[in-house]
């Protein structure tokens, strides 16, 4: 609805208030026209310094006043007001009213897409006009208008009066750039107020890019992928219309690149995947060198730098005590190497009754970092394979067989277990075994490891890496990396006292003359055992026979020899894959008459092919929550009677 004059209705008002303002600058201007005259008369009385145009002339230099000289001006009516941007006298009144035609005018806009748009539309400078009062700024405006007669000629139509010097413009240029810092005495009530100050030359455009630091560091686009937009928009023509909002982009508005380009989180280790690959990424069938293949050389690569894994290999007799050590840490993670190990198998003869319990033991002592890949066990012998978490993906079907040498079956104390998969594109076995024991039983001893190489069906299901290399009669030989543990009862082929001296002279770690007399390096170097296999140079006391809870050997009326009865060998198929780092016992562990014996190896691990069957990330999940669980019980129990030490305190009565 608009009047006739083509208004809005609600400018009424303030058209009215205008009308009023020309009444009283019409007063002033007569005013400021006889202060003029009386100056030009010649009676050398100064300008009164209340006016505004005194005022204004007191700023100019001293050369500008003496030359100076100020014409009669014919004061004339003031011009219509400007109706379409009427300003009200009232300063508060006006505010409220640009408020309310600003939210009219982003109610009314189609192009408006929110508030926020109009806001950054509305605050963008605009450069300011010459000979212009500036519409966002009317009060100053009217300032000049009170401040000078001359202030009128510089109003919005852009014209300037005749009858004026050049000397009388200037004067009306000045009066009218501080006539907003010299406000009227009689609409401030004497007391000067300072207007805002425009901007002297035009800002610069405001950068429409409001995505902050912060926020572009979450999306920061890693530099192996610094060439996908560009490949993007190569390939799809549109990349950015399609992974935001059009009508945003379409007025430049809160338009981010880095929320369309990012492809990766800098908090993330993920590569990002292409298309493409995914299309042609297969976890049935694939090549060896196969660009995304899951077990292929990239995946070995991000994992395996250098392509070798550490292995952690143990083996204990327990002598079949219920009573498990108190803490396993030394067993598991010696404080020799300075990082953990990548995978840990553990295989333990004469085992305790409650073999889960071993196994939540192990599991707890490992920590989460660590799931239960596979465990077997095979009467009391039981072998339990942990493995990263991380590594869980790369791992084939597990399969395990056993074989008993014993006559009598039933009773199955002596044999042997094994376990095999493949980790990327190598294949693992695990051997561990209980052989015949007695001092002159070499020959029996010799029977279980041919027993056990002929009768243990592995592998079953996942293929073997290299046939060619295998053979139908011998386990070992069908897999690249093997690794055969136990209680292998080989013994030392001297009487007790005379290995108790050596052991005197040599308390520490010379048992060089001991290993003279050892059994298995005696039938190891005639080739009639282990064949292909190597060990490790042994460093550290006989594991056999000690008194329980002491570091004594037997001192009962048997008196047996101390002996290694318990030992770790090793084979691979390509030479020099595998590199021992550590042999050696664990003494503190004392609930048997069996010290544990480990070995820690780095071994070399290659690429291998998708089309084998894998074990999709399966684990022994409940004996991985039972074994975190205790683990953080401890921890609390600890912490809490540290901290009751703490507190206690201690009176004394003297």
């Amino acid at each position: 609805m608009s009047t006739p004059n083509g208004f809005p209705q609600h400018s009424r008002l303030c058209l009215t208030r205008s009308m009023e303002g020309g009444a009283v600058q019409d007063l002033q201007a007569k005013k400021a026209g006889k202060a003029a005259r009386k100056e030009a008369g010649g009676d050398g009385t100064p300008p009164k310094i209340g006016t505004p145009i005194s005022e204004t002339l007191k700023l100019l230099p001293e050369e500008l006043k003496a030359n100076m000289k100020i014409k009669s001006i014919t004061p004339r009516p003031p011009r219509k007001p400007r109706l379409e941007r009427a300003a009200s006298l009232d300063e508060k009144s006006w505010r409220k009213w640009r408020r309310f035609r600003t939210s009219q005018e982003s109610l009314t806009d189609p192009n408006e897409t929110s508030s926020s748009n109009g806001s950054l539309q509305e605050a963008s400078p605009s450069p300011p006009t010459r000979g212009r009062a500036s519409p966002c700024n009317p009060c100053c405006q009217q300032d000049s208008l009170h401040s000078s007669p001359d202030a009128l000629e510089a109003s919005p139509g852009g014209k300037s009066r005749a009858g004026t010097s050049d000397l009388g413009k200037r004067a009306s240029e000045i009066s009218s750039a501080f006539g907003g810092l010299l406000r009227g005495k009689g609409f401030a009530g004497g007391k000067p107020r300072l207007s805002q100050i425009m901007p002297a030359r035009p800002l610069p455009p405001m950068e429409l890019n409001v995505a902050s630091h912060s926020l572009r560091t979450a999306n920061r686009i890693d530099s192996d992928c610094l060439d996908y937009r560009h490949y993007s928009q190569h390939k799809f023509g549109r990349v950015s219309s399609s992974l935001s909002d059009s009508r945003l982009q379409g007025n430049g508005t809160l338009y981010d690149n880095c929320s369309t380009d990012s492809m990766k989180s800098t908090f993330s280790v993920l590569t990002p995947i292409r298309a493409k690959d995914v299309r042609s990424r297969s976890y049935l069938e694939g090549s060896l060198l196969a660009s995304g293949a899951l077990m292929g050389a990239e995946e070995l690569s991000r994992y395996f730098p250098n392509r070798n894994m550490g292995i952690f290999v143990a083996t204990w007799n327990m002598q079949g005590q219920k009573e498990l050590p108190v803490n396993l840490d030394d067993f598991l993670l010696p404080t020799d190497p300075d990082f953990a190990q990548d995978m840990y198998v553990i295989g333990v003869q004469e085992g305790c009754p409650d073999r889960r319990e071993w196994e939540i033991r192990l599991q707890e002592t490992l920590g989460p970092h660590y799931v239960l890949l596979h465990s077997a066990a095979h009467g009391v012998l039981y072998m339990s394979v942990f493995i990263r978490r991380d590594l869980i993906w790369f791992c084939s079907e597990v399969e395990y067989a056993t074989v008993t040498t014993r006559i009598v079956s039933q009773i199955k104390t002596k044999g042997a277990l094994g376990i095999s998969f493949t980790f990327f594109g190598t294949s693992f076995l695990f051997i561990t075994s209980h052989f015949t024991s007695g001092d002159s039983k070499v020959n029996e001893r010799k029977l279980d490891y041919n027993k056990t190489i002929q009768a243990l069906t592995l592998p079953k299901n996942v293929p073997d890496t290299n046939p060619y290399r295998s053979s139908s009669s011998d386990v070992t030989t069908r897999f690249d990396e093997v690794f055969w543990f136990g209680d292998f009862n080989f013994r030392l082929n001297k009487d007790r006292e005379t290995v108790d001296s050596i052991l005197n002279q040599n308390p520490d770690t010379d048992v060089s003359k001991l290993l003279a007399y050892d059994q298995l390096t005696s039938e190891m170097s005639r080739g009639s055992i282990f064949k292909g296999f190597q060990e490790a140079a042994i460093h550290f006391r006989p594991s056999y026979k000690f008194d329980i809870g002491k570091d004594s050997y037997d001192t009962t009326s048997k008196q047996r020899t101390p002996s290694y009865t318990d030992r770790v060998v090793f084979r691979s198929r390509y030479k020099d894959d595998i590199q021992a780092v550590k042999y050696s016992s664990c003494p503190v562990i004392k609930t048997s008459d069996h010290r544990p014996v480990f070995a820690l190896f780095r071994v070399k691990v290659r690429p291998g092919r998708d089309n084998i069957p894998l074990a999709a990330g399966l684990f022994d999940r409940d004996l991985y929550l039972i074994g975190i669980r205790r683990r953080a019980t401890r921890e609390l129990l600890k912490r809490r009677e540290q901290k009751d030490q703490r507190s206690s305190s201690i009176c004394s009565i003297s």
